[in-house]
């Protein structure tokens, strides 16, 4: 064996101990989901269901020693649900991040909001408009950056659903377009934060609109309303598949454990 050759072996053993080091290093991150029925996914398998994914995921395959989350999901909730000054679900909201605040790890807050926002008629508040979403965005993320200096934030991409859905609220063509408009919200957001409050602020998933809308067949489920057959909601396999997105997302703010 010539020296080049145990040379290169030697460097090849050394990259893969750091790189073992570094995946072992990632310590514990304590996450709070943010949503509507998407997120809540009562009726998913437990261990499928979005956030339950995300932990798993983030911890199996991505080498995060301890991952603890808490599920503030909300069937039928839009940003105005969330809203502090509206005291509806933001105290829950406080309750959880306030359980994490003698456990070691990051904070993060991963919010998917705007299906029950672009809504024609039904839940609360809308149909909202895209700049009353971005505003009810900004006063959610205001609110938890004050109270939690250190935490960051993950907007995730709402999800597409089918031009048919309606069940006690009506969304159809008009609210999936209205949907549609959110998405440059988040983004104009997410670029005013990097100015006031650098490195605590992120655009997550962007892919499970295009996700769910080529694959709503095997990975949502088929509902029935006065329009017809519609597709809102993840089923097990879609609401697992959720979750690994938002965990990919997540990973990329987190860079390293604490």
């Amino acid at each position: 064996m010539t020296k080049n050759t145990i040379s290169f072996l030697s460097l090849s053993i050394i990259f893969v101990l750091c790189c073992a080091f570094a995946r072992t290093e990632k310590g514990q991150l304590n996450i709070v989901f943010i949503g509507d029925s998407i997120t809540q996914a009562n009726g998913i398998g437990e261990n499928n269901r979005p956030p339950a994914a995300a932990a798993s995921y983030l911890m199996t395959a991505l080498g995060w020693k301890n991952v603890q989350f808490n599920n503030q999901g909300r069937s039928g909730f839009t940003t105005v649900d969330f809203l502090p000054a509206t005291k509806k679900a933001f105290p829950d909201v406080l309750k959880a991040a306030d359980s994490f605040s003698n456990k070691p790890g990051s904070l993060v807050f991963s919010i998917m909001l705007g299906t029950n926002d672009s809504a024609i008629k039904g839940p609360n508040g809308s149909p909202v408009s895209k700049e009353d979403y971005r505003a009810n965005l900004k006063a959610i993320g205001d609110s938890l950056l004050l109270r939690y200096p250190a935490s960051r934030i993950v907007f995730q991409g709402p999800l597409w659903y089918s031009d048919s859905t309606r069940n006690s609220s009506s969304y159809l063509v008009e609210g999936r377009e209205r949907l549609q408009s959110y998405l440059p919200q988040i983004l104009s957001l997410v670029k005013a934060y990097k100015k006031t409050h650098p490195e605590r602020v992120f655009f997550g998933d962007r892919s499970g609109y295009g996700y769910f809308k080529k694959n709503h067949l095997t990975d949502m489920k088929t509902e029935t309303g006065p329009s017809g057959r519609f597709y809102l909601h993840p089923n097990d396999k879609g609401a697992e598949a959720l979750g690994i997105l938002w965990a990919k997302a997540i990973a990329k703010v987190i860079r390293q454990g604490n």
